[in-house]
This record gives C-alpha cells, structure tokens and sequence, in this order.
C-alpha cells in the first residue's frame, strides 16, 4: 500500500474513532413500507406488491422525529424514505410535508414507476430534497433484474424529470451483476444521454433473494473489473463512485469520494417497519437496538448501538481475526454480519491482483 495512502487511512482511523465518541445522527432512514410495485431477483427484503406486514402509520414516525427535534440542528439531519417502494404509499406527500414542517430534509430511493410528472411536481412540493433512483442497466437488463416489462422505460422517465430539476439533489444507483459487468460503458453512455452526472455502482450482495442465484454476484475478476473501470471513470472527470460499503486495500482514495468507514449507528440510524431501532435496514434482527413501541429512540441512539461503536467483537472470527487490514476496515459492513457474528463478505479479499 503506498505510504500517502497509509497515511490517509491512520488520520480517517482518528477521524472516525472522535466521530464514535460524538456519534452525531446524520442520516435516518425509514422503512415506510414493504409493499413493492416490481419482483427484483436481487430483493434482500423479499418485498412484494401486498405483503402481510402493513406500512407503519404516518403519525408513529412522526412522533418519533418529535422526540429527536430537541437534541439535533433538523436542518442537518436528512430524513430518507425507503421502502420498498415508498411512492406505494398514498400519503407519502402529507408525510413528506410533516416532515418539512419539521424542518428536517427529506429524500428517497426509488424504483421510479410511479414517479410520474404529477407524482414529482407534487413530492417536490411537499418539500422533497433528495432523489436517489434505481437504474440497473439497458432495457433488457434492467427489466429482467427488476421482472417488469416497464421498469426501464419508468426509471429512464425519472431520472429526466430529475435532471430537469436545478434544484434537486440526486444520482442514479446501479447494482452490477454478470449480465452487465461488461456494459458498463454502454450504460454510463445512456445515463450521461439523459442528464445523469452523479453514478453510484456497487455489487450485489449474498443476501435475500439473491443469496442463491449466483447468476447475479460477482466473481473476485468480475468484481475487480468494476473498480477498475470506476476508477479510470474518474480519472476521466467523471464523477462515477463505488458505493460506501467495504474497505478497498489499494483503491481506497481512487473509487469513492471519501475513505471507506462503515457509518451504521455512528451517523447512521433506521426505524424499520415494525418499529425496530437499527442503523441501515439491511441489518439482522440480532444487531436491532430496541423498538420504538417500547423504547424512547433518543435513549436508545444515546446508550446504545455499542456493538456498532466498538466493533473489536469482529476480529473473534475469520477473515478479520488474521488480516492486518483490520485497525482501516474494522469487519466490513455491519450489513454484511450474519446473526452468528461472521462476515458474509470480504470485499478486500475479493481483490484480484
């Protein structure tokens, strides 16, 4: 590893150790529903269009960003609607405009179909801030993954409508499999075409539905291939990124704007659908930190989360407990933990040389 690198990654390590000390909530994600308009192959929720679990009420979420107002700056936390697909919820403009009134921003990630003009004009009214929209490919490729004949075509007319914005913050996300490893460009082409200048692009990970189907995960070549075109990307002036999650040895400072660090309950917090408190919502029940139906949240966020804030639990197992990569990666995404404690994926070690 080159020593300017090294050098990066000790003061990130100093950085980030004052940055448990104060953990200060930056990000909160809500998971608002788990009713889903498409059937992705890659769905680690299993999420579907009726679905047994109903969505959490407006008001109980909405209670609980009015006991957080008093200990934060609202204008500095970013509250994001997730879902499923969270543009399922009829009422998604009345929440958005509570949670503006509030004075929190407020984004979402979405898969687009239902984000029509109106739709938009109407969210952005209601005081929606940021944008993030699924678009996994070409036609094909994006249509097969997301088992819709119309999923493209609707993505594609979202991110116009994004692009059209001035005043929107947004980007496109891409989840890379085998079948679009090698279009890369011929996808980055499409994007640039419809206005898109801010790209994230990540792997898919060995969870939910795609756990079995290994059609869709990358091999180590496959997954070395997509940072390297990441990184020459943005040689060329591109602001193309790798996603946040895992440590990447020699690409760390090349792939991504900032250094890796897993932000999950340091800044990172998630309400999930059944009132679990949890820091991203990929996160296994046995890393959950109470419910919002039994515990004040802010307690919870203040005293908890100690197992995201002091992750030396993680060096008890393979690969971490050999790798002296650990003081810069400390065990990876807390995502990618199973309930036993071992990690499902190193991304350094799927490094090809």
């Amino acid at each position: 590893m080159k020593a300017k690198i090294k050098i990066a990654l000790e003061l990130e390590r100093l950085r980030r150790r004052n940055l448990k000390e104060l953990h200060p909530l930056q990000q909160l994600f809500w998971e608002s529903t788990l009713r889903c308009n498409v059937n992705c192959l890659h769905c680690g929720s299993d999420c579907r269009a009726t679905i047994t679990q109903p969505d959490m009420p407006a008001e109980h979420f909405l209670r609980v960003l009015d006991s957080i107002a008093p200990h934060v700056e609202t204008e500095k936390l970013m509250v994001v609607i997730s879902g499923g697909e969270p543009t399922m919820r009829t009422d998604l403009e009345e929440v958005g405009r509570q949670i503006h009134s509030r004075r929190f921003p407020w984004g979402m990630v979405t898969n687009g179909l239902l984000l029509t003009p109106e739709r938009f004009k109407a969210l952005r009214e209601a005081g929606l801030v940021s944008l993030t929209i699924s678009c996994d490919g070409l036609k094909e490729e994006h249509n097969w993954l997301r088992q819709s004949p119309i999923a493209f075509d609707c993505a594609s007319r979202a991110i116009r409508l994004a692009a059209a914005d001035p005043k929107l913050t947004w980007d496109v996300v891409t989840c890379v499999n085998q079948r679009t490893i090698d279009h890369l460009p011929q996808i980055r082409d499409y994007l640039w075409s419809l206005g898109v200048r801010d790209w994230r692009i990540f792997g898919i990970d060995p969870m939910g539905r795609a756990k079995d189907n290994p059609e869709l995960l990358l091999t180590d070549q496959q997954f070395t291939q997509m940072l390297d075109f990441i990184q020459a990307e943005r040689q060329a002036g591109r602001h193309v990124s790798y996603s946040c999650e895992g440590f990447l040895g020699d690409y760390e400072g090349e792939v991504r704007d900032h250094l890796y660090h897993c932000a999950a309950g340091i800044s990172v917090a998630s309400i999930l659908i059944d009132g679990s408190i949890s820091a991203c919502t990929s996160i296994r029940g046995k890393y959950y930190q109470g419910n919002i139906y039994k515990d004040d949240f802010w307690q919870v966020w203040e005293n908890g989360f100690k197992n995201y804030r002091d992750r030396t639990w993680m060096r008890q197992t393979e690969p971490c407990k050999s790798c002296d990569m650990f003081r810069y990666c400390e065990g990876n995404g807390m995502h990618l933990r199973e309930e036993n404690g071992e990690l499902m994926l190193c991304h350094l070690h799927r490094i090809v040389k």
